[in-house]
C-alpha cells in the first residue's frame, strides 16, 4: 500500500529533495511571486504571506501527498518544490507538479528533481501511473518531462485563459512498466 505519510530525503548529484519547512518560506515566496512562475503554472491569484507560510507548515502532515523542497546542492538553497498529489489509491496513480524559481532554472535541477521524485513514486510507493499537465507556452518543461520518461498522451484545448488568450495544455504520463530503475539514479 502506498504511504505518503513517510517524507523521504532523496539525493541526486545536483539536488536534495526534502520535506518543505518554514525555512523554505523566503525561497517559495520569491518563486511564487515571480511573474514567469505564475505564467508557467497558470496561477492567476496571489497568495498572501500568512496563507503561504501556513501551507508550508502543513506539508509534512499530509498523508495523501508528498511535497518536497528542491534544494540546490551547490548553494544549499531551496529553489522550488516537487510534488506528488491527487492520489488515486484504486488506480495506483497520482499527479506530479514541479515549481522552480528563477535561481534554479536552466541548470538541470528540475530534470533531476523530477527523476528522483518519480522514481520514488514508482519504485518505493508502488505507483503504476504518474501524470501531469504542461501548458503549450512551456516547451522547455515538456522537454524536461520527456527526458525524465514522461510520454505525451494528448492535448486539452483552451485549457487556460491567460491574459486574454486561450492556451492548450499537454497531458503526459509515465507508467511503472516504462520506468527503468536506472532512470532515477
Amino acid at each position: 500500500m502506498t504511504d505518503f505519510s513517510i517524507k523521504p530525503i532523496l539525493t541526486g548529484e545536483l539536488v536534495v529533495l526534502r520535506v518543505l519547512d518554514e525555512q523554505d518560506f523566503p525561497a517559495m515566496k520569491a518563486a511564487m511571486d515571480d511573474p514567469e512562475v505564475a505564467r508557467l503554472t497558470g496561477s492567476h491569484e496571489e497568495i498572501g504571506d500568512e496563507k503561504t507560510l501556513e501551507w508550508i507548515r502543513t506539508r509534512k502532515d499530509q498523508p495523501d501527498r508528498l511535497d518536497l523542497a528542491i534544494v540546490d546542492k551547490a548553494t544549499g538553497e531551496a529553489v522550488g518544490e516537487a510534488v506528488l498529489n491527487e492520489y488515486d489509491p484504486d488506480n495506483q496513480s497520482c499527479n506530479f507538479r514541479i515549481l522552480i524559481g528563477p535561481s534554479g532554472r536552466g541548470r538541470g535541477l528540475g530534470t533531476e528533481a523530477t527523476r528522483l521524485i518519480v522514481g520514488y513514486g514508482i519504485e518505493v510507493l508502488g505507483l503504476h501511473r504518474i501524470s501531469l499537465g504542461v501548458y503549450a507556452f512551456n516547451p522547455r518543461a515538456q522537454r524536461a518531462y520527456e527526458k525524465a520518461g514522461f510520454v505525451v498522451e494528448g492535448r486539452l484545448r483552451d485549457d487556460l485563459l491567460w491574459e486574454g488568450e486561450w492556451v492548450d495544455s499537454t497531458v503526459m504520463s509515465v507508467l511503472a512498466t516504462e520506468w527503468p530503475v536506472s532512470n532515477s539514479r
